[in-house]
């Protein structure tokens, strides 16, 4: 039996995610923390489970490192894609660089634009510029194209397997950097007039009205749909994120940093997942025990196997205790175990989404 002083609580939240299954609200779910800890798996086995209960459900992968179409064993691209066994559950992978280059050529043949020598055109220059002095404006403004995409979709509910936490935590911060970029393009125009749009005709030709017009327009369009999507993020009825991690030092040190960030931010947050964790279900000091008692019957090589596992399950479980202490009393603490098998294709996915439901009794 687990250990019970940070295991067994009857006042702690139930440990499993049934409370956002359960809250038909939600329309934006997002599934971040360190690289490396399992987001992607949760996030497909949180889209599975909500593929139950709702019409639509959506995955959108913003991880630069795609791995939707490795755990679900098929090709997934930047258009939803159905998932096979599903009716209702697709994914899509978004490659948010491209989406920036494209809403540039759009803003290129609109205003007419031409090159420079160097293959420049006067949109590019100038974007080049704002992000030189707005670090992140080409990523908010990415970020505005997706938004604007997937907000088209039909979907009841969009689950974001999102990039690595401070990828993550930039793009919280999105409405602060276009309200900067806005107010900073908004002062050079009130102060030197036409000079964005004639230091553009130089750059590449093209009118300087037009050119100022275009970028003022598409910046003022995104920092609506951020301050639209900022709106709703901070609404716990519409949205939720959930922290994944493993019990290791370095994971639950960013996950309480993410957590904190998210405070900030006023976004909800009230799940952890805890991957990759040496049988939930029993203590180091019970296993201790028995390898106390039956290592001498063991060859040298199994002793070795089992001291590592020892060791390593007691590290999990110093960590899985600070994690509980740090969130026991407010946040869903669900505790996945390590498998001897990858989980990746359907039905293994689904397998394991029932343990995000239906977690592993700690008392057995």
């Amino acid at each position: 039996m687990a250990d019970p002083e940070f295991y067994d609580d009857e006042d702690l939240p139930d440990p499993s995610l049934k409370n956002i299954i359960e809250q038909d609200t939600l329309q934006w779910i997002f599934v971040g923390g360190k690289g490396g800890v399992g987001k992607t798996t949760t996030s497909c086995c949180l889209g599975t489970q909500l593929a139950k209960h709702r019409k639509k459900v959506l995955i959108v992968s913003t991880d630069p490192a795609h791995n939707l179409s490795d755990a679900f064993c098929q090709k997934i691209g930047r258009e939803p894609t159905p998932i096979q066994g599903f009716t209702n559950l697709s994914a899509m992978e978004i490659d948010a660089t491209e989406d920036l280059d494209k809403m540039q050529r759009s803003m290129e043949d609109a205003t007419g634009a031409g090159h420079d020598e160097d293959g420049n055109s006067g949109i590019q220059s100038l974007m080049t510029e704002l992000t030189n002095s707005i670090p992140g404006i080409d990523e908010a403004m990415s970020f505005s194209e997706l938004m604007k995409q997937v907000q088209n979709l039909d979907y009841d509910v969009v689950v974001f397997d999102t990039a690595p936490t401070g990828h993550t935590l930039r793009l919280l911060s999105f409405p602060t950097i276009l309200e900067k970029a806005f107010g900073k393009l908004m002062d050079l125009k009130d102060r030197f007039g036409g000079l964005i749009g004639q230091a553009s005709a130089l750059f590449g030709g093209g009118s300087p009205d037009q050119v100022q017009a275009a970028l003022l327009g598409r910046l003022e369009e995104t920092r609506a749909i951020i301050n639209k999507v900022n709106t709703a993020f901070q609404d716990p009825a519409l949205t939720t994120f959930v922290c994944v991690c493993i019990p290791e030092f370095l994971s639950i040190y960013e996950t309480e940093r993410l957590v904190q960030e998210l405070s900030k931010f006023g976004i909800d947050s009230h799940n952890i997942v805890v991957n990759q964790v040496l049988f939930p279900e029993k203590d180091a000091e019970e296993l201790g025990e028995w390898f106390d008692s039956n290592k001498d019957g063991l060859q040298k090589e199994a002793r070795e196997i089992c001291s590592k596992m020892m060791a390593r399950k007691r590290m999990q479980d110093k960590y899985i205790g600070q994690c509980f202490d740090l969130y026991g009393d407010d946040f869903h603490v669900v505790l996945m175990p390590l498998l001897d098998h990858e989980v990746r294709g359907v039905e293994k996915l689904k397998d394991f989404s029932e343990l995000l439901i239906n977690p592993i009794d700690l008392e057995e």
